[in-house]
């Protein structure tokens, strides 16, 4: 069966709304290598949601939250970008794990650059694409990235779980 995904602005939704979505939110689960990689779902959420240069999304599919991503302006250089503001930062982007494997990572990555570069139109801020680090012992990350069209652009070493790729695609 082929999945589709679609990516939810927390922010333009109503209250409530938004707490049904923070609720399915709050139920994804990581395991524990991962939370290695990545935070608490929810956690990342609300603090996106405060932060203004965040921009917090639910990964739906059929109805339901599967995973979360942010998209950061002028934060680029955490992930080993030479600069902040030429391209958005891809940050927090999780699949549930019993989501996994079905290549909703992928559609969703693909989402988020589509994503961006609306943002990028409706806010004029010059940015040419997404820029993300991955953990280097993530390959099934590295996988999902590529599929979606991010060229690898080499280490980078100020990850705090260890050496990450740096990995890159344009609009």
């Amino acid at each position: 069966m082929a999945e589709n995904v679609w990516l939810i602005p927390l922010e333009k939704l109503d209250d409530d709304a938004r707490a049904v979505k923070l609720g399915e939110i709050a139920e994804l689960e990581v395991t524990p290598e991962q939370r290695t990689f990545v935070g608490d779902p929810l956690r990342m959420m609300l603090v996106a949601l405060e932060e203004e240069s965040r921009y917090p999304f639910v990964v739906d599919s059929n109805g339901s939250a599967v995973g979360v991503l942010t998209l950061q302006s002028g934060a680029a250089t955490l992930s080993g970008w030479a600069d902040d503001d030429s391209v958005w930062l891809l940050r927090g982007f999780l699949i549930d794990h019993r989501q996994q494997g079905k290549g909703l990572g992928t559609l969703a990555a693909v989402a988020a650059v589509r994503a961006a570069a609306r943002l990028t139109a409706a806010l004029g801020g010059g940015q040419a694409g997404v820029v993300l680090s991955v953990n280097e012992l993530n390959p099934a990350g590295q996988a999902a990235y590529r599929k979606a069209g991010f060229e690898d652009r080499g280490q980078y070493l100020g990850g705090g779980a260890g050496p990450q790729r740096t990995m890159y695609r344009a609009f």
